[in-house]
């Protein structure tokens, strides 16, 4: 499951590149950037809750700066959401690879001595 949100982050990422050259819009205003809100929360179900949560605050925090007329710090957010969520996977994906090791292992050792 960690594999299948990795690759919808990395298929909306090549989707947000393509898109990345209009960001600005005809008034001058920002385009108010993804806040990453659904893989923050498939993060904190799936990968690992602390990284999770720390991106579902970022991620609540974007549409408010946005909203203030703060783009900068928006985006900065934006960017921080997705970071932690992205940790977050590889997080969940290697304590989850650790975990099948030890268990094989332990399987294998209780085998063993037998």
């Amino acid at each position: 499951m960690v594999i299948f949100v990795y690759f919808c982050m990395k298929i909306q990422n090549l989707y947000i590149l393509n898109i990345n050259n209009f960001t600005k819009q005809e008034n001058g205003k920002s385009k108010k950037p993804d806040n990453y809100l659904v893989w923050a929360i498939l993060c904190t179900i799936l990968c690992c809750l602390p990284l999770g949560i720390v991106s579902i605050v970022y991620a609540a925090k974007v549409d408010g700066l946005y909203s203030s007329g703060d783009f900068d710090g928006a985006q900065e957010a934006a960017d921080n959401a997705k970071k932690y969520a992205k940790y977050g996977a590889i997080c969940g994906v290697v304590f989850g690879v650790l975990y099948l090791i030890v268990v094989i292992g332990g399987t294998f050792l209780s085998v063993a001595n037998q």
